[in-house]
């Protein structure tokens, strides 16, 4: 049963214009978390019907596009979801050189320095997110997987580990290469770093 402010907040809301609105912003979104384009195009598809679906259940509480970034966010760990239940390809040529980096144990044997940023000021600017994105791209897609659903769309470790089918340590090691691929990445293609 629909209350009074949901039928009012539903009455507001005006599909006929989401692609023209939103439809740019929402591909971003979703194309930086799941990177490839056409499964950007169809989750994003799949945001607008399910938001229309569901319009009589809005209650005016966000804004329309807070709204629809809910939804397709609902969308991407979904589709992350399906994809921990399939077997990935986990041998990535990138990745057989970690083990300079790491001890036996998994500490690191020289810890990275640290980034004198903001990270909030830097992913704004248009060519760090296009790096970003590249490097991102460039991990395998179990490791890329990992970090997307702990660090942009914010999950638990348990949750991760249910949805990719792996133990905590396997996570959190998977998690730990993510972050220094990631690192090293982004020190040689941003930072100007030497690789190596």
């Amino acid at each position: 049963m629909t209350t009074k402010n949901q039928r009012q907040a539903a009455g507001r809301i005006d599909p006929d214009r989401w692609v023209d609105l939103y439809g740019d912003q929402l591909f971003r979104y979703a194309l930086v978390r799941v990177q490839n384009r056409m499964v950007a195009e169809d989750l994003v598809q799949e945001t607008f019907l399910s938001a229309l679906a569901s319009a009589h259940g809005f209650e005016g509480r966000s804004s329309e596009k807070t709204w629809l970034t809910a939804v397709l966010k609902h969308k991407i760990i979904d589709y992350f979801r399906k994809l921990g239940r399939q077997p990935m390809n986990q041998s990535q040529d990138y990745e057989k050189d970690l083990d300079h980096f790491f001890h036996e144990k998994g500490s690191w044997k020289d810890k990275p320095e640290k980034w004198n940023i903001n990270p909030e000021q830097t992913l704004q600017q248009k060519e760090f997110q296009a790096v970003f994105t590249r490097c991102l791209s460039g991990l395998s897609e179990r490791l890329r997987i990992a970090f997307n659903l702990r660090e942009m769309e914010g999950l638990g470790s348990d949750e991760i580990c249910k949805i990719l089918g792996v133990l905590s340590s396997n996570y959190w090691v998977m998690l730990y290469r993510a972050r220094m691929l990631l690192r090293r990445c982004l020190g040689v293609n941003w930072f100007g770093e030497k690789d190596g």
